[in-house]
């Protein structure tokens, strides 16, 4: 952390992003030595760059889902996962008109999809593409094609796999453009690479977490229908974070189930051996929470996210925004700046449906005795004798509330999509710095 703190985050950012591209179009570039003699005209080799970088860009996925810690701490998982969900995008279009373009300009090549009587480099051509469109579908429409996320994670990752490996041996098949050796050793390479990711995120990984596991220690009911797990690490010091972060949990089964569910840690950050994941019952694994016996065994892999008010130590103060379960993460913040004895005053907005459902409400008063702590509680459906604010979080009560100089604090803002765009575009009007501007949403798929 002290390391990411004396590194320019917009250095390490654009190093970053240079990585992707030089190893997206390397390869591309790479065919231009020694490139074929007889030219087959523009539009048969524009199609051909376009495919082989849309296979370059899938081959590049792995690597985005792997947490790789030194590139997520650069810019955290949501917008990693953001990023990896609009290249998947841009490669399958790529990707699809690469024998498009080969279909108009050169129709003989239709034949080709007569998969009985084609050459196997076809067959793969069409298999790859197949895997591709039913990774789109199934990526995108999971929840309308209502697809359970553990099957949906299993048969993501084969298809993944599927579209590489068949692409790869498309390319090699064809061998117009990888007839040198060393060419086709480039292109191994990278599969070999996304393979080598793979074998890690599922088989490695999963060995180091099970040398360290937890035990739940117990279930804590909370308001608004919301369940705290307390986990003890056993056998080892536990977990360091900064709070804000979050890990995957794996309950009660092996780590290489891969039935693993992220969430962000509730608990102060000075306890790693005690760590408290706060979890509202809204899917089929969440509503199980409750039940869960303590002494039941757990694997956490983590922490993640940028999201922790530790990386801002010059900063006058914090603004924190909540939405119903978006509390959990700026929970960990208040009783970690509790702990330290953080002077520094924290605002905190937090947007409930009704009284009830405020989660943290007796914790959320002690710890205005223990902090320079103003609360600013919303309801949508207040009481009668409510004298609290009511309605949204907009413009207006942020206007009511944020200090004349809103550029002398950081805002952090954890709550459902619209909440959280619509409070966005509200702190962009009333100037806030985008930079001091930092979110976090509680659904990563």
């Amino acid at each position: 952390m002290k390391r990411l703190l004396m590194t320019s985050p917009v250095a390490v950012a654009v190093f970053w992003i240079g990585i992707y591209l030089v190893i997206t179009l390397l390869p591309l570039l790479v065919l231009l030595f020694y490139a074929p003699a007889e030219s087959r005209g523009f539009w048969i080799e524009f199609s051909v760059a376009l495919g082989f970088i849309g296979l370059a860009m899938m081959a590049l996925q792995f690597a985005l889902t792997a947490r790789i810690n030194r590139v997520e701490a650069s810019y955290g998982v949501d917008i990693i996962l953001q990023f990896h969900r609009y290249t998947s995008i841009v490669a399958f279009g790529l990707i699809l008109i690469h024998p498009l373009i080969l279909f108009i300009t050169a129709p003989e090549t239709r034949q080709l999809l007569n998969l009985l009587e084609a050459p196997w480099r076809a067959r793969y051509a069409v298999a790859s593409t197949t895997a591709l469109i039913l990774l789109v579908i199934t990526s995108i429409w999971r929840k309308p094609l209502k697809i359970p996320y553990e099957p949906w994670r299993i048969l993501h990752g084969i298809l993944a796999v599927a579209i590489v490996a068949f692409g790869l041996a498309h390319a090699l098949g064809v061998s117009y453009y990888l007839s040198l050796f060393w060419k086709s050793v480039l292109w191994s390479a990278i599969a070999l690479l996304a393979l080598w990711l793979l074998i890690y995120v599922r088989i490695i990984k999963p060995w180091f977490m099970v040398k360290k596991p937890y035990l739940v220690e117990e279930v804590i009911p909370q308001r608004g229908n919301v369940w705290t797990l307390a986990l003890r690490s056993h056998g080892h010091p536990g977990m360091q974070f900064e709070p804000g972060q979050f890990a995957w949990i794996t309950l009660g089964i092996s780590p290489y189930g891969m039935r693993e569910h992220p969430f962000s840690m509730s608990s102060s950050a000075v306890s790693p051996d005690r760590l408290e994941f706060s979890i509202k019952a809204l899917g089929d694994f969440t509503k199980r929470i409750k039940d869960i016996t303590p002494g039941t065994k757990a694997y956490l892999d983590g922490p993640y996210g940028v999201f922790t008010t530790s990386l801002y130590w010059d900063s006058a103060g914090f603004i924190l925004i909540a939405g119903g379960i978006g509390i959990t993460p700026l929970m960990s913040m208040l009783l970690t700046a509790a702990e330290r004895h953080d002077d520094r005053p924290f605002l905190l907005i937090y947007s409930s449906k009704t009284r009830s459902q405020i989660t943290f409400y007796e914790e959320l008063e002690e710890l205005k005795t223990q902090l320079d702590l103003k609360i600013v509680h919303v309801l949508r459906k207040p009481p009668e004798d409510w004298q609290g604010e009511t309605g949204y979080v907009d413009r207006e009560l942020l206007e009511k509330y944020l200090p004349p100089h809103r550029g002398s604090r950081h805002y952090f803002i954890c709550a459902a999509p619209v909440m959280m765009d619509a409070v966005e575009a509200a702190l962009y009007e009333l100037e806030v710095p985008v930079t001091h501007v930092h979110m976090e949403h509680f659904n990563l798929v």
